[in-house]
This record gives structure tokens, C-alpha cells and sequence, in this order.
């Protein structure tokens, strides 16, 4: 009766007179006895477990668990979760590398009812203490590295009622935080949750913080109904597509923090397809070599400076990359590091996505026809941000909202529409209406699109470098810049200039032993100029050798630093 009497309420409000009768009669009728399947994160979990429960969850040289076991101790994280007094709504915290545990968490807090708040464990003291206030904590476990971390703001955090200690090792440290509890420990004396409770789907499942480079982190948020769908239509897309694909036969490790969008939600498919995971814990070259040598890992995901940093390791060479598929992300793929991942034999896929997005939103797979290109015209393709994934609807439009013409020269801002996109962000009403005004979600990426909906990505509209008035991608001249022989890593920042506003600045790091003048960087770049590849504009390049690119805490070039340092 309640649900019938809210129908009939929402078609008075949303519908005019004749209209309501012509609504009534298209709702489909529900039997009394009829079940309303509601998509809950804990729905993903029978399929791996039926399937394959002997599959291994692999977390570095420490432990190797089944999918069975693994089904097991999330029952007891949340029979652990609710010894400790956490009920639905409250807030449960990780701070932790990637690991089997945060695995659990994935599934364990939500399952339950409650909030996972993913701490960046990059970020700087006075913003973890203003997001771990922000998103209300009520407990935390915590890394028994990560600890200085949490002694430093333990004094600052106003709601946090306990806190939980996880260590690989029995940990024999001294430390002034009470730990109210051992992560094993606990587990080994909690009753598992056998029956997880039936909620509404739009519940709020996981809460984290955007890693933006001005101003406060804005706090962005899931719901269960956002996770699955999420998680089934990048599935759909990867699963189907004509190389780089991901499937049952997959060996899957992560190389994106799973405090970031959740690993880009692939640990939510790879236990619902039931792979192989393997989890490499704190980021090191060393152990993610040994364990794609060691475990045969077949598909990652990373941004391009972790591509870039496991490929010139000296240990690179002990690893056959031969058939390991990468999807990239997080940044603009250049075109010459992805011509050199292909020599190897990487089955390289830029992706496109945002913190606000959940993230994933395009993919840039190539046809079958397009597979037979030269490697030159694929990595055109490939280092694309390609084309929507399913469900996912993108506009590229101009400052008054009318969509570019697809001719792949015309930029505009991508704005979105899709079921996972966040409806907001959390305790912000004026940047949450900024985010969707009109409608859409607005990402400040400035791009081109194609008659195939292949969208190339120019610049963010903070970075793209104003020269005389006109627009002059960064993004562009950094992929030239990185085509010089004996360029390691490039930055391209707007140098502020009296007579143009600004000019473009080249930051070069070279590689090791590499001999080359500024002006011989200048003359590569002004090659492109003259064949028209580059704008005009780009003639007035200026170029500087520096030891090292900032980074943000998730691996991207923070070009505010960069702004800050050199722009003057």
C-alpha cells in the first residue's frame, strides 16, 4: 500500500492531468508475493564463490587464500566490525596498502550496512585530519607502518572512537596510540555474519576524498546500486572487447592504490569473474616485477608514471611483458611511452575516468581492423581516451552547452551522464550544484571528439596554456617533448610572460647519461611546428632541465607545484 500511495504521489507531482492516467497504465504490476531484487555490493559475491572457490587471493609473499576462505573471513570482519559497536550508517576507515585485507573491507563494511572511508595515506597531516573530521570515522584500521602517520593527527580527530592495528608480522613497536584491537585477532574470535541485511540499494557504501591540487579535498560518494553498475557495465565492455580484454582465464593485479576510486573498481569484477588476485601491498619496483614474474599476473591498470617507472627499472628486463594487458589511466597516456610498451609486447588501453566518476567512463580499444595498423597509427588510437563504455553518455560542448562538431579539431568541456556518476559532494551543496549545473556533470577536461565518438582529451581547462588569447594544449607538446631520444620524463606549464600572457615552459628530466642542450630540445619540437602537427604558437617553447617532476599522491604531474616553482 505504502509503495502504491508513493507512486501515485510522484506521478501528481511530476505529471500533468492527462498525462497521470497514461503513466499509471505503463507501470508494470507487482504481485503481492514478487521479490524486488535490489543491486547490493553483496550480490557479487555468489557467483566467484560457486564458481571458483578454490581460486587463489594471493597478498605478496604473506599469504595465499581461496575465494572460499575469503568469503569466510569477510562474514567475520563483519562480525568483528559489529563487536566493536559499528551499526548501519556509522563509518569504518582503512589506512593500508593494497592488500587482501582491503579486499575484505570492500565487501565487509558495506555488506553490512555501514560507510568504508578509503584514507589516502599520501595526503598531506592537515588534510587527512580534515577528511578522516569530514567523513565522521568512527573506527580505523590502520597499517602498522602507517602508524607515525596516525600518531602525528591522533590528538586532531574528533570522532574516531577506536582504533585497529593490521601488521603482516607480529608487531613489536612502541607506540602512544591505545589500539582498541588486532586485525587477526579479531576476525579469529568474531562470530561470521551469516544473513546480511536487506537495505534500500541507494544506501551509501563508500566515501573518499578527491585529490585535487587547490583548495580542501571534496568528499565524493557511492552507493551500492553505483558500485554494481558500475561494476557490470566495465565488465560488459572489457569482457567483450577485441584485445585487452579481461576474463576468467586473467591473472589481476592492481597497481592503483585501492584507496583511489577503489582501485577503479576492477578488485569489485575481478572477484565477481573469480580470477586470480594478487595483491602487491606498498608500491615498490622490486616486488611488482617479482610478482608479475613470479605470479604470471596478465592485466593491471596504472597511471603512466608507474608505467614509466617499472619499465626503466633495472629489473625490467626480468620480466617477459610479453601478453600483459595495461589499462592506463589517471593521465594523458604520451605516445612515445606507449610505443615503447608495445615494442615489449604490452597490450597497452588508455581509460578515462575521474574520482567523481566512480571512475570509469571510456575505453580506447581498437577494432579488429585497426589491429592490423602499423604501431605508429595504433598508438594513435590507443593513446586516445576512446570511446564511452556502456551506459556511459558524454557530451564534449562549448561555454554556452551546444556539443562541438565531431571533427576531431573543435574543443569543449566532457560533460557526463551515467548511473554511477556522484550526486554530489559530501556537506557541499554550492560545489555539488557547480558539478551538475544543467544537468550534466561537468569534469573540466577540455577534448575533441570523432564521428566514432573517440574522444581525445586536450588538456584540463586549469592547465591548457592561454598564449595571446588562444588555447595551446600542455598535453600535446609534452607527448613531442617525450618523442626526444633523451628525454626520461616532461612537464609543459604556462610561464607567465608581459607581452604574450603566457608562454609554454618545457620541464625535462633526461635520462641517465643522456647529453643534450635546451636548444636541440627546442629545435626537436620546432620540427613539429614546421610540419604543422604543432600550433604556431608553441614556437615560443622555452625549456628547462630540472632533476624531477612533482607528483600528487596518486602518481599524477602536479603541475600546481610545478606552477608554483617555475611559472614566474
Amino acid at each position: 500500500m505504502i509503495d502504491l500511495i508513493q507512486i501515485i504521489l510522484f506521478i501528481a507531482r511530476n505529471c500533468t492531468y492527462e498525462e497521470r492516467f497514461r503513466k499509471m497504465e505503463s507501470l508494470i504490476h507487482k504481485t503481492d508475493s514478487a521479490y524486488s531484487y535490489p543491486l547490493l555490493i553483496k550480490n557479487l559475491l555468489f557467483q566467484p564463490i560457486a564458481y571458483n572457490p578454490d581460486q587463489e587471493i594471493v597478498y605478496k609473499d604473506v599469504c595465499r587464500i581461496k575465494y572460499s576462505t575469503l568469503r569466510e573471513r569477510i562474514a567475520k570482519l563483519s562480525g568483528a566490525l559489529t563487536d566493536l559497536g559499528i551499526k548501519r550508517g556509522d563509518t569504518v576507515a582503512f589506512m593500508d596498502f593494497d592488500s587482501h585485507r582491503y579486499l575484505e573491507a570492500f565487501y565487509a563494511v558495506p555488506m553490512m550496512g555501514a560507510v568504508l572511508h578509503t584514507i589516502n595515506v599520501r595526503l598531506s597531516a592537515e588534510q587527512m585530519i580534515y577528511t578522516i573530521n569530514h567523513a565522521e570515522d568512527d573506527v580505523i584500521f590502520i597499517n602498522a607502518d602507517l602508524i607515525p602517520l596516525l600518531e602525528q593527527i591522533r590528538g586532531k580527530l574528533d570522532t574516531v572512537k577506536k582504533i585497529i592495528l593490521m601488521s603482516d608480522i607480529e608487531y613489536k613497536g612502541t607506540s602512544h596510540i591505545q589500539f582498541d584491537g588486532e586485525y587477526e585477532d579479531l576476525l579469529s574470535r568474531a562470530e561470521p555474519v551469516k544473513d546480511y541485511p536487506v537495505f534500500d540499494e541507494n544506501t551509501r557504501a563508500t566515501t573518499f576524498y578527491t585529490t585535487g591540487t587547490t583548495g580542501l579535498p571534496k568528499g565524493v560518494y557511492f552507493s551500492h546500486r553505483q558500485l554494481v553498475l558500475h561494476s557490470l557495465a566495465t565488465l560488459a565492455t572489457l569482457a567483450t572487447a577485441p584485445h585487452a580484454s579481461f576474463n576468467r582465464e586473467d591473472v589481476y593485479m592492481p597497481i592503483t592504490p585501492m584507496f583511489h576510486v577503489h582501485a577503479w573498481g576492477i578488485p569489485y569484477i575481478a572477484t565477481m569473474l573469480g580470477v586470480k588476485q594478487v595483491y602487491p601491498g606498498r608500491y615498490s619496483a622490486d616486488i611488482l616485477i617479482k610478482l608479475m614474474s613470479e605470479e604470471k599476473v596478465t592485466f593491471s591498470h596504472c597511471v603512466p608514471t608507474i608505467l614509466h617507472m617499472l619499465l626503466k627499472d633495472k629489473d625490467a628486463g626480468k620480466v617477459n611483458f610479453k601478453g600483459w594487458k595495461a589499462l592506463i589511466g589517471g593521465a594523458a597516456l604520451p605516445r612515445a611511452l606507449c610505443l615503447e610498451a608495445m615494442s615489449l609486447g604490452i597490450d597497452i588501453v588508455a581509460g578515462y575516468g575521474m574520482s567523481e566518476t566512480c571512475p570509469i567512463l571510456s575505453l580506447s580499444h581498437l577494432t579488429p581492423e585497426e589491429l592490423l595498423l602499423s604501431d605508429e597509427k595504433q598508438a594513435e588510437i590507443r593513446c586516445r581516451t576512446g570511446v564511452p563504455i556502456a551506459l556511459a553518455e558524454i557530451k564534449v560542448v562549448d561555454d554556452n552547452s551546444n556539443e562541438v562538431k565531431p571533427d576531431d579539431k573543435s574543443p569543449g568541456e566532457i560533460t557526463v551522464r551515467s548511473p554511477w556518476l556522484t550526486q554530489g559532494y559530501l556537506k557541499d551543496t554550492a560545489n555539488s550544484e557547480k558539478l551538475w549545473h544543467g544537468g550534466w556533470l561537468h569534469t573540466n577536461d577540455v577534448a575533441c571528439t570523432n564521428t566514432k565518438s573517440s574522444l581525445r582529451i586536450v588538456d584540463r581547462l586549469k592547465d591548457v596554456i592561454k598564449i595571446g588569447g588562444e588555447w595551446v594544449s600542455s598535453l600535446e607538446m609534452e607527448d613531442i617533448v617525450m618523442h626526444h631520444p633523451a628525454v626520461s620524463e616532461a612537464a609543459l606549464i604556462g610561464q607567465t610572460d608581459p607581452r604574450w600572457g603566457e608562454i609554454p615552459l618545457a620541464l625535462v628530466v633526461l635520462k641517465p647519461n643522456a647529453q643534450v642542450t635546451e636548444k636541440e630540445i627546442y629545435n626537436f619540437v620546432k620540427g613539429y611546428i614546421d610540419k604543422g602537427v604543432l600550433t604556431k604558437e608553441a614556437v615560443l617553447l622555452k625549456v628547462k632541465f630540472i632533476d624531477s617532476i612533482d607528483k600528487t599522491s596518486v602518481g599524477k604531474i602536479n603541475k600546481l607545484a610545478l606552477r608554483e616553482k617555475y611559472s614566474a
